[in-house]
């Protein structure tokens, strides 16, 4: 074999190998996004972490939002020995969690909005188990946030009948 045709052969193996690897990371990219499975984990009702409200989360075009749906106190979430303002505008039918999108890794990022001060903060959320829901609102970087744990609602048809809650 001359010099020419092992130079040849080590170029066509170099071009196999790196067509090979294109191959293999475009088919990567084109397959679905685990978006749905993991999204419809997240759907449904969950009571936030203060027990103040039962937010819906449900997709609102190709992200994620979670919306009020019921009012269960009316706790500051800052201080939860105080009440909120008997002025204070109702939190439902209040969009909380918007836009959120998979990130990866089983998490979605998104915005969340405090209804306390007003402001919208970056968040991320992921499945902390199948009744858990942790929510991580951030300024900047998710190293500054704090995490809270949402917990599935209970469905109506599970919750007990009034007699059996006062028998408990």
């Amino acid at each position: 074999m001359t010099w020419t045709g092992i130079s040849h052969n080590r170029s066509s193996a170099r071009r196999a190998a790196a067509l090979a690897a294109l191959l293999a990371l475009g088919g990567c990219s084109q397959q679905p996004a685990t978006a749905p499975a993991t999204a419809n984990q997240q759907l449904g009702r969950w009571v936030t972490e203060s027990g103040n409200l039962e937010v819906d989360i449900a997709p609102c075009g190709k992200a994620l939002c979670g919306t009020v749906v019921k009012v269960l106190a009316n706790r500051s979430m800052a201080d939860p020995s105080k009440t909120m303002a008997a002025d204070a505008p109702s939190p439902l039918g209040m969009k909380l969690l918007s836009d959120f999108l998979p990130a990866g890794d089983g998490e979605w990022q998104g915005q969340i909005y405090n209804r306390e001060n007003g402001k919208s903060y970056d968040c991320l959320m992921s499945l902390a188990s199948p009744d858990q829901l942790k929510i991580r609102p951030y300024v900047g970087a998710p190293l500054f946030g704090k995490t809270q744990i949402w917990r599935r609602a209970v469905e109506n048809s599970e919750r007990p009948s009034q007699p059996e809650a006062q028998r408990l």
